[in-house]
C-alpha cells in the first residue's frame, strides 16, 4: 500500500450536502506526500513551491464554498506524487523533473509503482467527483463544475500580467459569461484561456467530468501572489461567489430561452 490508514485521505469533501448547483473541485489543493515516499528526494522548500501544489487555492475554495453554500471536493496530495489533472497515461502525470527541479523519487518507477499512485490517490478523487455528479443527476438536481487553480506570477522569467484566467475547451458558454463579468471589475486583467488553456492532452477534470456529462463548467486560475494571505483569499472568494452566482443564473436563463 502507498497510504497507511493513519494518513490523510486523498480526497476531502467540504460542505457535503451543500445546496448550491455549483460543484467546486480543486485538483491541486494539497501538498502532502505519503510517508512511504519520504519527501520524494526534494527539499521542504520545493514542497512549498508551485511545482508541488496550487498555493492559496484551498483557502479560497473553502471560503467560496461557504459563501455559495456549495460542496467542495479537494485533492490533498502533492502533484509531485501524481498530477490529478492529467490523464494517467500522460508523460506529465508523474514528473521526473518539474520546472528544472529533479524529483528523485519519481525516477525509473515501475508500472506497478505508478499504478499504485493512480489507484490510491488519483482514482479516489475522481471517483468522488463522479459519484457526486451521478447522485445529482439521479435525483434531477443540477450541477455546474467549477475547477479552481492558482498560477505563478512569473514563468521562465516572464511576468504574467493577468490577475486571473478563465479557461475552457470545447464548450465556452459558461466561461465566456464569467469572463465578461470579471472584465467589468475595476483594475483587473483577466486572461481568456490564459495563462493556460484546457485540452484532452493536458487536462483530465474538465474533459472527463464536465464535458462528458454536458455540464456547465469553467476552470478558474488566480495568480498566487494575490491569494497568499487571508485578505486576498477572502477578497477573491467573495468576488467569485458573487460573479459565479450571476454567471450560473445567466447560463440557465439562456438554456430556458433556447
Amino acid at each position: 500500500m502507498l497510504l497507511t490508514p493513519a494518513e490523510l485521505a486523498p480526497v476531502t469533501v467540504y460542505n457535503e450536502g451543500g445546496l448550491s448547483p455549483l460543484l467546486i473541485v480543486a485538483d491541486h489543493a494539497g501538498n502532502s506526500i505519503p510517508r512511504s515516499l519520504g519527501r520524494l528526494g526534494v527539499s521542504d522548500a520545493d514542497i512549498e513551491r508551485h511545482i508541488s501544489w496550487d498555493i492559496g487555492i484551498a483557502a479560497v475554495c473553502r471560503t467560496l464554498a461557504d459563501s455559495l453554500g456549495a460542496t467542495l471536493i479537494q485533492q490533498n496530495y502533492s502533484r509531485l506524487v501524481i498530477d490529478c489533472n492529467r490523464p494517467p497515461s500522460s508523460e506529465t502525470s508523474i514528473l521526473e523533473i518539474s520546472q528544472l527541479t529533479p524529483i528523485p523519487g519519481n525516477i525509473r518507477l515501475s508500472e506497478a509503482q505508478k499504478n499504485m499512485r493512480v489507484r490510491e490517490i488519483f482514482q479516489p478523487y475522481h471517483d468522488r467527483i463522479e459519484a457526486e455528479i451521478t447522485s445529482r443527476r439521479r435525483v434531477g438536481r443540477p450541477a455546474a463544475l467549477i475547477a479552481m487553480h492558482s498560477f505563478t506570477p512569473t514563468f521562465n522569467g516572464v511576468l504574467r500580467p493577468w490577475h486571473a484566467g478563465v479557461l475552457y475547451n470545447r464548450d465556452a458558454r459558461f466561461a465566456r459569461l464569467l469572463l465578461a463579468l470579471l472584465q467589468t471589475e475595476d483594475n483587473l486583467v483577466i486572461g481568456d484561456n490564459e495563462p493556460y488553456d484546457v485540452s484532452d492532452a493536458t487536462d483530465y477534470t474538465i474533459p472527463v467530468h464536465a464535458e462528458r456529462h454536458s455540464l456547465h463548467h469553467v476552470a478558474v486560475e488566480i495568480r498566487q501572489d494575490l491569494i497568499l494571505g487571508v485578505e486576498g483569499q477572502q477578497e477573491w472568494a467573495h468576488r467569485l461567489a458573487r460573479l459565479l452566482s450571476r454567471t450560473y443564473q445567466q447560463a440557465i436563463s439562456v438554456n430556458d430561452s433556447s
